[in-house]
């Protein structure tokens, strides 16, 4: 963060200080929420959890070096005390990147924000110093923390927006507001809690609207929700896509013999070839709007293409793909689960599997509402007609969906098997993998199925161990 003197802090937030000898010391470190991340010069803001009340490791923070604590109440150290930790939070945020000499950039969309943040990142950090939010913390605490790891250095801020509901973008856009919007899609994602696709894009639509008229609206043109979003600001619109008006568009898309996207980058300043080391036709979609925001920005179609070609996964549980010593893919892509991510992942396992046993290892997608039956069918019936050699899918009720739209499409009732859970499929699979195989292992976070990627790869790990021991 940029050095900040207690005194100043408290008046940003409206706090008052307690048990602070100099109002003048300096936060010099960065601004946590986790007592183990505290280095010395912190801030440590403390929330009070459904388990975890932060106020209890005041005295241990302090200690580890943090200057003070961000309270609801006296801790017994250096504190500013505040009505509301989070709304502080926020104001002080929005007084840095008030400060700051950075070009803020928000995106938001119903599938790939991450990885597409991830890409734009590692295109910009080649251009200047570049802070962007980790993981996918991209909500009312995690976006202000991330704003406040930003130094006097930074240039490029990038923000990934996540919205449960109408509104949610709107107050996180009155915390960092950016200069420019990036919209990358409208999907079915939360689509239970929002009631529709209308209210999805109603409420990613609030980016759009909250950018200056200086400013540039990054927008999807092969999605109709955001395409029609150029009416809704007074920026500058930029469309990226594969549609022939796009301004920056990809032409001759394909796959790798290894199931990696290759296109050609055309940008109004010129053509490049990009191959991307991601898995999956999906990412060309996510590498233009980084694409499209760089060619924003002033880089050349050459250095975006260079760095797309040479960008990697920067978030954990994304499409990871780690090959056993015994030559079985595993593909971890067990962050999240939406429909289209699904349906996306399933067709970039088919591209890596080319002549090898396919499995896809699924588990159910949250929070899809009245939607869910049908969609968990439409899966499991797509992972047939891909010719996926075995779905098995992991857990209750809409993990049985998933199976039977398999069942229902398949023609022997072979090409699916449904499993109580995680410890289940590990039992499954180590009893019938091949070597060679590939597999894929997805659901939504809370199915927990990175630990069936982990046991998998904890299982070649220790076959290893042991070749080596009785060599």
């Amino acid at each position: 963060m940029i050095a900040l003197s207690l005194a100043e802090i408290a008046s940003v937030v409206g706090g008052q200080t307690y048990d602070i000898p100099d109002p003048a010391v300096q936060v010099t470190g960065p601004v946590v929420r986790d007592s183990r991340e505290v280095k010395p010069g912190s801030l440590f803001v403390a929330f009070v959890g459904e388990r975890v009340d932060g106020h209890d490791y005041a005295a241990d923070v302090v200690a580890a070096g943090a200057v003070a604590v961000l309270a609801a109440r006296p801790v017994g150290v250096p504190a500013i005390v505040v009505d509301d930790v989070q709304a502080a939070l926020g104001a002080l945020a929005r007084h840095v990147v008030e400060r700051l000499g950075a070009t803020l950039v928000a995106l938001t969309g119903s599938v790939g924000k991450t990885s597409s943040k991830d890409l734009l990142a590692q295109v910009l950090r080649r251009h200047a110093p570049t802070v962007w939010t980790p993981g996918s913390l991209n909500n009312e605490i995690g976006l202000p923390l991330t704003a406040l790891s930003a130094t006097d250095e930074t240039r490029f801020l990038v923000l990934e927006m996540g919205a449960r509901g109408i509104g949610h973008i709107r107050y996180l856009t009155g915390l960092t507001p950016p200069r420019i919007g990036l919209v990358l899609n409208v999907g079915t994602a939360h689509i239970g809690e929002f009631g529709g696709r209308e209210q999805i894009a109603e409420a990613k639509g609030e980016l759009v609207e909250s950018l200056p008229e200086d400013g540039a609206a990054i927008l999807n043109a092969d999605d109709p929700f955001v395409r029609a979003m150029a009416t809704r600001t007074k920026a500058r619109v930029l469309l990226f896509g594969e549609s022939d008006d796009a301004d920056v568009r990809a032409e001759n898309v394909r796959l790798t013999e290894n199931g990696q996207p290759a296109f050609t980058l055309h940008t109004p300043s010129g053509c490049s070839d990009v191959t991307l080391r991601l898995y999956g036709e999906h990412h060309v979609s996510n590498a233009l709007a980084a694409a499209a925001v760089a060619h924003e920005l002033g880089m050349s179609v050459d250095e975006i293409a260079l760095a797309l070609s040479e960008a990697g996964t920067l978030s954990r549980w994304r499409m990871e793909v780690t090959e056993r010593p015994d030559g079985v893919t595993v593909v971890n892509d067990a962050y999240n689960a939406n429909p289209e991510s699904m349906r996306a992942a399933l067709r970039a396992l088919v591209a890596m599997g080319k002549g090898r046993r396919t499995w896809a290892v699924l588990g159910h997608m949250a929070e899809l509402g009245d939607e869910g039956l049908a969609e968990h069918d439409a899966v499991g019936r797509l992972a047939v007609r891909l010719n996926v050699s075995k779905l098995v899918a992991v857990g209750g009720r809409e993990a049985s969906w998933l199976q039977l739209g398999a069942y229902n499409e398949g023609s022997w009732g072979e090409e699916s098997v449904h499993v109580s859970d995680a410890q289940a499929a590990i039992d499954l699979l180590r009893s019938e993998l091949r070597a060679g195989d590939v597999v894929l292992v997805k659901a939504s976070r809370s199915v927990g199925l990175e630990r069936v990627a982990a046991a998998l790869l904890d299982d070649a790990a220790m076959s290893s161990e042991g070749q080596v021991a009785g060599r």
